[in-house]
This record gives structure tokens, sequence and C-alpha cells, in this order.
């Protein structure tokens, strides 16, 4: 029996992408294309999946929030005992993908991720809420628990331990930087005849561009 998902099919009308539209710098490309998100109020328009691979060669996806970029890569937050960490551990090539529905435009990124200094993380957990910074201390992240009724209780004791002071940087806590060595922009159109350019980092730290086929 088919499924209607079969059916379920748009076309991409945006707009197009042509090479001389490209900033020859792929940072500032993305800071063009995620301002114009931003600017827009597309819902978790910093949201980005997130691709690491197990030591035995098994992919895992998720979905993190980028709370900073520059030229020397993208960062973002989590507990580093997760599967994601220790996944990392083993191999720091991640994929990244943003996907912005709206515009039909994808970026895709692949890079090396490393971990950020204390002092950076430090630096951006104390701009967290307050609950957001509890939260952190309470998660033992990707391990197995009983009860949802557990984190509450363990939230509930982070609370009155720091209910009189600064809650402090969990030493398990912090960021990754994924330095990229390539980043595709990909902007739908019709008949699927997509508009795709790479940006692939060259030995000398320049950057070349190329067309890729739909």
């Amino acid at each position: 029996m088919k499924s209607p998902i079969d059916q379920d099919r748009r076309e991409y009308q945006y707009a197009g992408l042509s090479h001389r539209d490209l900033d020859p710098d792929p940072i500032a490309q993305f800071d063009v294309w995620l301002n114009q998100a931003l600017t827009q109020r597309l819902r978790d328009a910093t949201a980005m999946s997130l691709a690491t691979v197990s030591s035995d060669g098994q992919p895992s996806l998720r979905t993190v929030l980028l709370k900073f970029f520059d030229s020397t890569g993208f960062v973002f937050y989590t507990n580093q005992e997760s599967r994601k960490a220790q996944e990392i551990s083993h191999n720091p090539k991640v994929a990244l993908l943003f996907y912005w529905r709206e515009f039909d435009r994808q970026i895709i990124i692949t890079g090396n991720a490393a971990k950020v200094s204390a002092g950076e993380s430090l630096k951006y957990f104390l701009t967290r809420p307050r609950e957001s910074r509890l939260g952190a201390w309470v998660s033992a992240q990707s391990s197995v628990i009983s009860s949802r009724a557990v984190l509450e209780e363990k939230f509930e004791e982070i609370k009155r331990k720091f209910a009189d002071g600064e809650i402090p940087l969990p030493s398990f806590w912090g960021g990754y930087r994924i330095e990229p060595f390539s980043i595709e922009f990909w902007q739908g159109r019709v008949n699927r005849l997509h508009d795709r350019f790479i940006y692939r980092r060259q030995p000398d730290s320049t950057w070349l561009i190329e067309r890729l086929a739909p």
C-alpha cells in the first residue's frame, strides 16, 4: 500500500543563488543568511543539526543551538560527558546542518570539533538564565534515568545547594568550536534544479568556491 507521503511535495520558489551573489568569505556569507533569518524572526533560526560518529562508525544526530561564530568556527555548548562529547573525543570530524524552510535554504558545514577554553565557557555560562545554569548541573546527559521525577528532584536539590550564592561552572560542561573545512550554501529552486555552492578551505587558508549539481 502506498503511503500518502509519496505525494507530499512542493516547489521551491523563494529565490535563486548565483556565484556573483556570494561573498568570497563563507563566514561573511553565513552571516548574511543568518541575519536574514533572524530579521524575519524565523523560529529557532540558530538551531543546527550536529552529526557525530561513534568509535565503531555509527553516526548519530541531534539539534543544538549556535551560540557564537567567527572566522575560527561555530560554537555550541553542552555537557562534555554526553554521547556527542564522547563521540567527538573519538572522532573530531563532525557535520552541521542549518535548515530554514521559509527561505528554502540549507547550510551544510563539515569540520573538526574541539573544546573551547574554560574561560570562554565561563563567560557564556554567566550569560545564561539562572534556571539554565542550574539545569546544567542536573542532567547526566545521555545517561538512562528511571523517571522525570528523578530530574525534578535533582533540580530542587541543586536549587537549595546554590540558593545563597553564585552558580559555578560545572567541570563537565562547556563549549565546542567546529573549525570548518567546507561550507555549502543550498538554495531550493523549481523543478528540483537547486542552486548549490560549496566553499572548500585550501592549504593556504583561502576558500575555493564551486557550484555543485543539484
